[in-house]
């Protein structure tokens, strides 16, 4: 008899902690890439049922239409980027996400040419026929770019065209250079068969004076309101993954490839390594742990993208990101190891 009833007590329980789990939709930033590894560990590792979370990841539509996705109310949560959290906050406060664990503390923005070209500096890209994606975050910030950097826009010319033309055109020698995300560019034109780092050159916006912040994870304000114990608990167990990738990278692979075993393994774990070299790792971050940002230098950010953008207001740092549900510094020390 007590045995039937500690059984009975057992399953209750188990029940019971099943029917506690808090199911959140999150939406990656694009299609499955090797950059997005942590949210897979943290699924496959259990870490977000270790905080009570039942966390069902979708493919994404672009980093900025996380933001639109969240506030349409389809998900909860995603990975996605803080300028197009920064453009809504302005005109709709009260439904922009709010990011809460930032990862890409340096901007992909870039512009990308052959090395032949001789473009090596902004002042270059003068009577160059320069390709945009149109409304893309780097070709929004050109004229931001080109004040700050006193370039003549008019001796710009500036082509119109879709994301994935962009390296054909300019490989076929159409355009002189491209406004691109570096991580995707990059890989891009490795899957092209082409050295992007003997062959290619790289003005980063980061490096001339346009000192963005970019992707990491956001959050509703309805989640952060009536649940924050989840936004907690999602906080930590993606931290933990990004901490654990940072040691261990064919860890985060094996996560990629068992939530899409259509990826090219071996492209997809250098774009992964990429995401920490490049856009991850600083000496930012390493003051301060991954996932935090300064404020007075998001306050600058959002004050450059009030320009790009042309916004009615500048929001607040506090509008756009919150620290509040982040893990103390010292479980957010990261030490990347290249492997």
């Amino acid at each position: 008899m007590f045995l039937r009833l500690a059984a009975t007590l057992a399953l209750c329980l188990a029940a019971g902690t099943a029917f506690a789990q808090t199911n959140v939709k999150f939406t990656l930033g694009w299609k499955t890439q090797g950059s997005d590894a942590a949210f897979f560990l943290a699924r496959d590792k259990g870490y977000f049922k270790e905080e009570g979370l039942n966390v069902v990841i979708d493919q994404g539509e672009g980093s900025g239409a996380t933001v639109t996705r969240i506030m349409g109310g389809a998900y909860d949560a995603g990975f996605g980027d803080i300028n197009a959290i920064i453009q809504n906050a302005a005109t709709r406060p009260a439904d922009a996400p709010v990011m809460v664990y930032m990862l890409w503390n340096q901007p992909p923005f870039a512009i990308v040419s052959k090395a032949a070209s001789g473009i090596r500096t902004p002042k270059d890209l003068e009577g160059r026929t320069v390709g945009g994606a149109q409304g893309t975050p780097t070709t929004r910030m050109l004229p931001v770019f080109a004040k700050t950097n006193t370039l003549d826009l008019a001796k710009i010319k500036v082509s119109n065209m879709a994301p994935n033309l962009q390296e054909p055109m300019l490989l076929q020698g159409q355009i002189d250079a491209a406004l691109v995300f570096n991580i995707t560019s990059y890989f891009n034109l490795v899957l092209n068969r082409q050295d992007p780092d003997k062959d290619f050159s790289w003005i980063k916006f980061g490096d001339y004076g346009l000192d963005l912040y970019s992707n990491g994870v956001m959050v509703s304000q309805k989640l952060m309101k009536e649940n924050p114990k989840a936004v907690a608990g999602l906080v930590r167990a993606i931290n933990r993954a990004v901490i654990e990738i940072g040691r261990d990278q064919d860890l985060g692979m094996e996560a990629v490839v068992k939530f899409d075993n259509l990826v090219n393994a071996s492209v997809e774990k250098r774009r992964l390594q990429y995401s920490y070299d490049t856009l991850i790792v600083s000496p930012e971050m390493k003051e301060i742990g991954v996932g935090d940002l300064k404020d007075d230098r998001l306050k600058r950010a959002i004050g450059l993208v009030a320009a790009g953008y042309d916004l009615p207001r500048q929001p607040e740092p506090g509008e756009v990101f919150s620290r509040q549900f982040l893990p103390p510094k010292a479980e957010r020390e990261l030490v990347y190891v290249k492997k």
